[in-house]
């Protein structure tokens, strides 16, 4: 009999993944992860993790199957929260999500659910996995769940075959609502739960507020770029190699503060993402303003008007080469080599018609409709079909 340990994290979505392994004849045995235990920064007096972890426990209870709690607060600290604080710091925007799956759930998570003895781990993310030959050796694939609203295959975009090997994913073929009618039948404590928010496993955190625990504020400007300005007027150039158009599609804007009119004053760049729109607190103007730039080192801030200003799009990013990520490795592309696939830049966005081409200093992707808000720091991923089948920080 298979050993699987299940990382319930006191939500519907993994409770279900336990009861149904547990209906496949898996040997099945609970373990939820405590993560973080710094309630200053939480938003609300609840404490997440102590009701999510009675939450879990009932369902385990109920399930009759055992059940311990092990504390990863530290590995979580140095492996997500310092490397945020750090990314947010050089002006980046971090993804907690997809590396706490890479860092915690599927390696720190996984290498004790494997000296438990377990054949291998489940969540209760909503993807598939399959597996196919190639050249004689076992392949695993990553396929988007059945359900489109739901679909987390983004957030296990950084997973290698080995991790991907000792993975199930009990719920991938079922919607929401069937995994809460599952839950309501064997009336498991979590059946009407809502969807936890926020960081993952840390419960509600308000950004600002983390963030200044030690990144200071400081005071600077917020200028507003006019759409019109001649810095969005580009030519393209026949003579250009593809590298070199590549690159003028994918790099940003250089902003100075002269090319713009102050419209405000904000407490530190470094607590502001492109594309965001609260939290700038600048009123009187015809459009909400959205930010099109940040700069950590003038600490300064650029917005445009509406989010169909130019400043928002780009038709291209890049991946630097150590960042590039194959789950499928024998897919992986090789100088000069490039790609049709299809890409998304952040959780939930439709997916998109673009080209992956392969240099040798890294990768870039040249979408066929300019993209809003390219962040670094952020993820790309590809998609071939149905299939998830690599990714990268943008550079």
């Amino acid at each position: 009999m298979k050993r699987v340990v299940v990382g319930l994290s006191g939500g519907v979505d993994s409770s279900v993944a336990a009861y149904l392994l547990q209906k496949q004849g898996y040997e099945v045995i609970g373990l939820f992860m405590k993560n973080w235990h710094d309630d200053s920064v939480t938003i609300s007096n609840e404490c997440p993790w102590l009701e999510d972890s009675n939450d879990a426990l009932l369902v385990a209870e109920k399930l009759g199957i055992p059940f311990q709690t092990v504390d990863l607060s530290e590995e979580y600290q140095e492996k997500i929260v310092d490397y945020m604080f750090s990314e947010y710091e050089k002006g980046r925007t971090p993804n907690p999500d997809v590396l706490c799956n890479r860092e915690i759930k599927f390696d720190v998570f996984m290498k004790i659910a494997l000296s438990l003895g377990a054949d291998y781990v489940a969540t209760g993310h909503y993807c598939k996995k399959s597996e196919i030959e190639v050249n004689g050796e076992t392949v695993y694939q990553l396929i988007a769940g059945a359900d489109n609203n739901k679909d987390q295959s983004y957030f296990l975009c950084q997973l290698s075959q080995e991790q991907l090997a000792k993975s199930l994913f009990p719920i991938g073929e079922l919607t929401k609502p069937e995994v809460r009618e599952i839950a309501a039948e064997m009336e498991l404590v979590t059946a009407e739960k809502k969807d936890s928010q926020g960081l993952c496993f840390i419960g509600k955190v308000r950004l600002p507020e983390f963030l200044q625990q030690k990144l200071q504020p400081k005071e600077g400007t917020i200028i507003q770029i006019d759409k019109n300005d001649s810095i969005y007027n580009f030519n393209e150039q026949e003579e250009l190699s593809l590298e070199e158009k590549l690159i003028i599609a994918s790099n940003k804007i250089h902003y100075t503060p002269e090319m713009g009119k102050i419209v405000g004053k904000h407490q530190g760049a470094h607590y502001f993402t492109i594309g965001q729109r609260k939290g700038l607190n600048v009123g009187g103007t015809t459009d909400p303003l959205f930010i099109i730039a940040t700069n950590v080192e003038t600490n300064t801030i650029y917005t445009g008007l509406s989010s169909q200003h130019p400043g928002l799009f780009r038709k291209g990013l890049f991946i630097e080469k150590e960042e590039v990520h194959w789950i499928r490795n024998d897919l992986a592309l090789a100088n000069g080599e490039s790609m049709e696939v299809m890409a998304r830049i952040r959780y939930r966005q439709p997916l998109q018609k673009a080209v992956l081409h392969q240099f040798e200093n890294g990768m870039y992707v040249s979408f066929e409709d300019p993209q809003s808000a390219i962040t670094e720091g952020q993820f790309a991923a590809w998609y071939i079909g149905d299939e998830l089948v690599g990714s990268g920080v943008i550079s």
